[in-house]
């Protein structure tokens, strides 16, 4: 489920990205590695590069320039849009490593 919730985010993003071309000006040049730590399942490892995300993996205790870590009911939430970012931060269900540039990107992810 979380690995399919993960692709269809990956795919709605980058159509977005294609089709808005602040957003893609925004991102040109940026090369990063998103870690996304599920405290309860498995971790995975996105690329961002070029505007788009790609590259959908499982995560391995490497490096990553962002590294958003939470338990799966919170992740789908924030999905879902049930449940804010910045409350899930507030409420210490959801943290962000990474620079504050990265953790500004990860709302546009969302």
């Amino acid at each position: 489920m979380i690995e399919e919730t993960l692709n269809g985010l990956m795919e709605r993003f980058n159509q977005h990205a294609s089709k808005t071309p602040a957003v893609a000006t925004e991102l040109r040049g940026l090369v990063r590695t998103i870690q996304i730590r599920l405290t309860d399942e498995k971790s995975y490892a996105v690329d961002l590069k070029d505007g788009r995300l790609a590259n959908l993996r499982p995560a391995v205790n490497g490096h990553a320039d962002l590294t958003v870590t939470t338990d799966s009911a919170t992740f789908l939430g924030l999905v879902r849009k049930e449940i804010g970012p910045m409350k899930a931060l507030v409420t210490r269900k959801l943290t962000i490593d990474g620079s504050l540039e990265d953790k500004l990107l990860f709302r546009k992810l969302l």
